[in-house]
């Protein structure tokens, strides 16, 4: 693949010089020279203004050329080799520098150096190749150098602090410590370079173990397209902590396969497959098919089904009313017969209070301003915020519980559930903190999440306060049915929680402090009913009109 405006012949320079400059350390090292010694400094100049001139390009065509996304990719991509192989020029002065520091410049060729050299040196070879063929397995060679470098590493590092121990020659030692350090940093570098050529390939930066996870994913599927021959599109804007991304064909097509791919914490996959196994048994079809599943260490990827259709947050935002009272309906009977199908009749708990004690340092991180010693909401003052939270915990704990427990979502917010239209049915996503629970957890989320939608417009505002009295008057009707009498109660709990700690996510501050205070408000509600019976207490529809 060709770069535009004389960048190829530009960029094939720096390889082969950064290749020279290597090449010349391994040499200096062996036998140090002062006129060697300038010709390394002097090349490193060279190649400063060569990645500079290859910035300037670069930033040039992106911001005067209309292209396509996959030509800009290539562009970000030469951006960044470029910067790692300057770094990587860098590493080889500082080298040289701590030369000076040898007592013997002959000391260091005591510990075995050429293997890094060798490991660096083929790493730089493959990158033309790699990057011109766009052969993701050379690219994957190169990520490999940083493994193989942090290996040798390891090695000379124990020998060296061995030695260090002994006490002698302690200043020779640090030096070449050193010495070995810069050359274990080349291989972070040569790790960059290889991922920046996967990003131009695919359309999106992964690391390299979420490349290694997509890749077995794909083949461990059974899905016949090599991951050469497929688009990643990243899936932004999710709080699960896991890097989540659209999975196609390259051809594209309405015949492309498509697939979505996570990949993060191990417990949490697992914990979602699990549950997505349980969802299938309730009601098919209502969460997306696995595809495959595999652990490696402390992580693990997933692939599950595409489903068609858009989210529950996009659709209020952005379509007829017509379609947002017909989604609300599939959602509200969906939510039924799961509710009424899952019941059992033991009392469950929602610590809901304990989940936002979990969460507080969260939202005093974001928002230090709300820890404070009171509050007041005009004329009411109001106790300090976690004094209020440990009375309210105190007066509730084991005696506020559910009747019945039902199997919920566990982050019911709106975008976490999909409409089809077309085949006029819902689906969950998300599902790893579906549990055995109190139904009230996940009429809180959902809401909250309505509530707590940056929008400002009164014509998106009046919509989201009809979506969610509607949903609040099903949720009611329903406890009515089954005899629930301390629903709103707890529904109270769960929207003092939602509230509080949905501002750990909103850096506007006067819509964070609106939920900050409603929650306040809730939280002094409930200690102020005194000890009346909970089934007595109602829940203020106003609060989630905003």
């Amino acid at each position: 693949m060709q770069l535009p405006g004389g960048l190829q012949e530009n960029f094939r320079f720096l390889v082969l010089e950064v290749c020279k400059q290597v090449e010349e350390t391994l040499a200096f090292l062996q036998a140090p020279s002062q006129r060697q010694m300038e010709r390394i400094t002097g090349r490193d100049d060279y190649i400063d203004g060569l990645k500079s001139l290859i910035e300037e390009k670069v930033y040039s065509l992106l911001m005067s050329t209309v292209m396509e996304r996959r030509q800009a990719n290539l562009l970000r991509s030469v951006n960044t080799i470029a910067t790692n192989l300057e770094r990587i020029a860098d590493f080889a002065v500082n080298v040289v520098g701590q030369m000076q520091y040898l007592t013997d410049p002959a000391f260091v060729n005591a510990y075995d150096h050429p293997p890094y050299f060798k490991e660096v040196k083929e790493g730089l070879d493959t990158i033309l190749e790699a990057f011109t063929s766009q052969d993701i397995s050379l690219a994957f060679r190169i990520c490999q150098s940083e493994f193989h470098l942090d290996d040798l590493y390891k090695g000379t590092m124990n020998r060296l602090l061995q030695e260090l121990a002994q006490g002698r020659n302690t200043g020779d030692l640090v030096t070449v410590l050193f010495i070995f350090r810069y050359l274990e940093r080349m291989g972070d570098s040569l790790l960059n370079i290889g991922e920046a050529i996967i990003f131009a390939l695919l359309g999106e930066r992964l690391k390299i173990h979420q490349y290694q996870a997509l890749r077995d994913s794909l083949a461990n599927s059974g899905m016949n397209t090599p991951i050469s021959e497929v688009e990643f599109e990243s899936i932004w804007g999710t709080r699960s902590g896991c890097r989540i991304g659209k999975v196609q064909d390259k051809a594209g097509g309405e015949s492309a396969q498509r697939v979505i791919f996570k990949e993060g914490n191990a417990n949490k996959l697992a914990s979602e497959r699990d549950n997505i196994a349980r969802w299938e048994s309730i009601m098919p079809g209502l969460a997306p098919k696995v595809f495959g599943f595999q652990r490696d260490n402390g992580s693990a990827s997933i692939l599950l089904e595409y489903l068609e259709g858009c989210t529950l947050q996009e659709l209020i935002l952005n379509s007829e009313t017509e379609y947002q009272e017909n989604a609300l309906f599939l959602v509200t009977e969906t939510l039924k017969m799961i509710w009424q199908n899952t019941r059992k009749d033991r009392a469950s708990d929602g610590n809901f209070l304990a989940q936002l004690l979990s969460r507080l340092d969260d939202v005093y991180r974001v928002h230090p301003h709300f820890k404070q010693s009171c509050q007041s909401i005009g004329d009411l003052a109001l106790a300090p915020l976690e004094e209020s939270l440990r009375q309210l915990q105190e007066k509730t704990q084991g005696r506020l519980l559910a009747p019945f427990s039902v199997f919920i979502h566990g982050d019911f917010n709106a975008n976490n559930v999909i409409y089809d239209h077309n085949q006029q049915r819902v689906h969950f996503i998300d599902l790893h903190r579906s549990a055995d629970s109190d139904y009230a957890q996940d009429i809180s989320v959902f809401l909250v999440s309505n509530f707590r939608m940056p929008v400002q417009r009164s014509v998106l505002r009046t919509r989201l306060n009809r979506v969610i009295l509607d949903f609040l008057l099903f949720a009611q009707n329903f406890a009515r049915e089954q005899g629930d009498a301390t629903f709103e109660a707890r529904l109270c709990l769960g929207l003092i929680r939602s509230f509080l700690t949905s501002t750990r996510f909103e850096l506007n501050l006067d819509f964070a402090k609106e939920m900050f205070l409603r929650s306040c408000y809730l939280l002094d509600k409930m200690n102020n009913h005194g000890g009346r019976p909970w089934e007595d207490f109602r829940l203020p529809p106003h609060v989630l009109v905003y």
